[in-house]
Parts: structure tokens; sequence; C-alpha cells
């Protein structure tokens, strides 16, 4: 049975809310086992931040308009941004780049803004009809670097291959030699890249939704991004249900996730 978006968005949610109170630690100097709250956000158990966020407002602009429309994507960021919609409390994070491409109006461009903040949001479009090109643009709204807009489209390639029922090892390429590197050559902070092969490398090394997100949390540093896009694609192949109960009872905000699905 295909994969279902509910599937994708529950898994990057959890997993997004796994990572939140560890943000900022150094790999090593914690142990994440269970949901837990406070932390680096002072968040409660089941918080969600910004990476869950901003894929709630794409899905929900497709949602409604059934089509990918950068400019009304880009409102809802906006909104999310300056209002806390898509949120539950309110919003607590947002990336440098994000924050000032919304504030001026255009994404963002220089070599250094290359932050894993539109990667964070990009694996549901794999449930869309968006092209290349349109996943290039989305990523724009914010990180319009090639660098970022490549990382995208790729990603959401191997989505898709996944939501078809394509096992990890053969959606990815040189997944071997992926899976083969030591954790301590994985990095995690917030660079797109060090975040799309570490989400892939605790993808392809663990058999189980579990197994895949505490392995990326516990990669350190920037642990709600690379949890969430790891969940996002565990959800893919898993499905919602291998999600831990507990973890899932714990969710917070899921009637603003529930509502946003197409």
């Amino acid at each position: 049975m295909a994969a279902m978006l509910r599937d994708c968005i529950l898994g990057q949610a959890v997993a997004d809310a796994l990572g939140v109170p560890y943000e900022f630690r150094a790999r090593g100097t914690f142990a994440c086992t269970d949901m837990v709250g406070f932390g680096s956000h002072h968040q409660p158990a089941g918080m969600w931040s910004d990476d869950t966020s901003m894929a709630l407002c794409i899905c929900d602009s497709f949602r409604e308009l059934g089509r990918i429309d950068t400019e009304d994507i880009r409102h809802r960021f906006v909104r999310w941004y300056r209002e806390g919609a898509y949120t539950v409390d309110g919003l607590f994070d947002i990336g440098g780049a994000c924050a000032r491409a919304l504030d001026q109006g255009y994404g963002c461009a220089g070599e250094w803004d290359n932050g894993n903040g539109s990667l964070m949001r990009t694996v549901p479009l794999a449930f869309t009809d968006a092209t290349d090109d349109e996943v290039r643009a989305v990523s724009a709204i914010t990180h319009a670097h090639p660098t970022s807009t490549e990382l995208c489209v790729a990603l959401v390639r191997i989505a898709r291959k996944l939501v078809r029922g394509t096992a990890p090892c053969d959606a990815v390429s040189d997944a071997a030699a992926l899976a083969a590197r030591p954790q301590a050559e994985i990095r995690s902070g917030g660079f797109v890249r060090d975040t799309y092969e570490a989400a892939l490398w605790c993808l392809l090394t663990t058999s189980t939704y579990k197994d895949c997100v505490l392995a990326a949390v516990n990669l350190g540093d920037d642990t709600d991004t690379t949890a969430a896009v790891a969940g996002a694609l565990a959800g893919i192949v898993y499905g919602a249900d291998a999600i831990p109960v507990r973890w899932l009872a714990a969710l917070r905000g899921r009637d603003v996730i529930e509502a946003c699905l197409f």
C-alpha cells in the first residue's frame, strides 16, 4: 500500500518534537531515548517547531488550491512568522535566512545562505505534482541558492521513490557508500548538504521508524531539523502505525496538522 501524506507529516512532526529539547547540544553530551519536554526551547513534550510549521504551510496551500503557488505559500509563511499561524502556541524558532527572506520579500541567494531551512519542509512536495522547477521555486521563497534548490529537488525525487515502495537502499544513489560512513563523519549542523546526508544516513543505517529518528536526534546540533527530515522519510517507509503510540499520544497540535492534510 502506498504511503500517504499523513504518514509523512506525522513522521516528521513526531521526530521534530523529539529533537526540539536537544537543539544546539553537542553530540555525545546527551542521550535521547523518549519524548521529553523543555530543554533548549523550554517547550512542553510533543511540541514541534518551524520545520513542521513550514511544511504545513505548503500542505495547506496545496490542499486549498490544488497546485503549487509560491506566492500563496510565501503568504502563509509570513502568517506563520508574524501571526503564529500553523503553530500550537506561537512561533518559538525561526532560521536567520527564513526571517530575512520573509522580511525582504525574496529568497536569500548567497553562498552563505545555504542553511537547511528549505530542505526541512520539502518532503511533503513528493505527494504533489510539483515539477523540479516548482520544487526549486518553493525552496527559493527563502533559500534561492542552487545548492539549496537542487538538494530539495533530490530529496523530493528520493521521497517519491519511497512512496512507490522502493527500498531506501535502492532509492538513494550511492546508498552503500553513505551507509558505510562512520557516525563520526556525519555532520549534523545547519548546512543543507549536511542535513540531507545525515537524514539519509539515519534512514539507511536503521530498520525501524523509532531507531531512525532517535539516531537523528542523537547526532546532536541541529537535532530537530535532522530528525524532521529523517522522520518524514521514515514515516513514508514504515507508516504512521510504526510510530510508538506514546509518542503520537504526546504530539501536540494534532488538530492543526490534520487540518492541513490533503
